[in-house]
């Protein structure tokens, strides 16, 4: 499967946007979809993942009660929306696409190019 993240951009501390991970070859319907960010010398860490129906859904610490993610089996499309960002969410988010839905990046077999998200103070 082949992923396309979008959306990223310039944001002041506060406001919102939301990203669009758009899936094409394989059924996306098949795979657990998961949002990740990386910071200039940091590891890629787990944002937020939802099962195959979008029935079951997971997020880290620090995104909890900011961030929804969703998808549209119909439209190939997974979206992570972010409210209330800070500046310490800037980073590159990428989409993944895996099997089960964990946290570690190892178990994720598809990877999006990642979009630029800067959250200004």
């Amino acid at each position: 499967v082949q992923l396309q993240a979008s959306g990223g951009g310039l944001v002041q501390a506060g406001e919102s946007l939301r990203l669009s991970c758009a899936a094409s070859g394989h059924s996306f319907s098949n795979y657990v979809m998961g949002w990740f960010r990386q910071t200039l010398g940091n590891e890629r860490e787990f944002v937020a993942a939802i099962s195959r129906s979008a029935g079951t859904t997971s997020y880290a610490d620090s995104v909890k009660g900011r961030f929804t993610i969703s998808r549209d089996n119909n439209q190939n499309t997974v979206y992570l929306q972010m409210n209330r960002l800070k500046p310490e969410d800037t980073a590159v988010y990428y989409c993944a696409a895996g099997w089960f839905l964990v946290v570690d990046r190892t178990r994720y077999d598809y990877w999006g190019q990642g979009t630029l998200v800067t959250v200004s103070s």
